[in-house]
């Protein structure tokens, strides 16, 4: 399968055209980006770590019944998944308190929330990926109906189930992460990526982070973070 005209590009990866209507090519970029792209760097070899890790994720979620666009990987930093239609939405997955909960509500960072905490942001850049209730949902017709979102939190909550149980037995806390859906043939399916740039990865016994706060916080090793993140996760 063969990459043709780019489709869109965005802040971590581009889409392309395939031969087949209803495929598409996802290739992981470098860039690196924070604080809504105002800040920005590049990572040589990040592109390639997010892409295998992402698709090590989708096989896990996918061996454990939650539907994802991904198909194949196909190269070192090109995964081959179904086009869907993106629900302009980012659905983030919170079970400890850091970043943006801890400056809106004022929670302790690394406090462990009481209850899987999931929240809706509008995907919108020039208005900052603002939060949003189910009812700016659908005044801004993100979605069809209150179900959809009852849908979204759902699987998120399934992931979750899935991903914090198994990445604590590579002795990684999974803090939080950002899910992105599509429609496909009428059905909604996990897409984008789950990589160290949405996710935050803790180490538990250290709580060092292996993320994108790393670049976002100026704490440097950016790449060798990712490896680590990869090789417990293939260990």
């Amino acid at each position: 399968m063969e990459k043709l005209e780019q489709l869109y590009e965005g802040k971590g990866k581009k889409l392309y055209k395939t031969s087949d209507s209803k495929l598409v090519i996802s290739e992981f970029k470098d860039d690196l980006t924070a604080f809504n792209a105002k800040k920005r760097g590049s990572e040589s070899g990040k592109g390639a770590l997010n892409c295998k890790i992402s698709s090590e994720i989708f096989k896990l979620l996918e061996k454990n019944g939650i539907k994802t666009h991904y198909v194949e990987t196909l190269d070192d930093n090109l995964m081959l998944c179904k086009l869907v239609e993106i629900i302009p939405i980012e659905v983030v997955v919170r079970n400890i308190a850091t970043g943006s909960l801890s400056k809106r509500l004022g929670i302790k960072e690394g406090e462990v929330l009481p209850f899987t905490l999931v929240e809706f942001y509008y995907k919108d850049d020039s208005l900052g990926d603002p939060i949003i209730n189910d009812e700016h949902a659908l005044i801004l017709k993100c979605v069809s109906s209150l179900e959809v979102l009852d849908k979204l939190r759902e699987i998120g909550r399934k992931v979750n189930d899935v991903l914090r149980p198994f990445f604590d037995s590579k002795n990684l806390n999974l803090i939080d992460f950002k899910l992105e859906f599509g429609m496909c043939d009428g059905e909604i399916l996990l897409a984008d990526e789950i990589t160290p740039d949405s996710c935050r990865f803790w180490d538990k016994d250290t709580n060092e982070k292996l993320d994108k706060d790393r670049f976002r916080q100026d704490l440097g090793n950016v790449k060798m973070a990712y490896e680590e993140v990869l090789k417990r996760i293939l260990g």
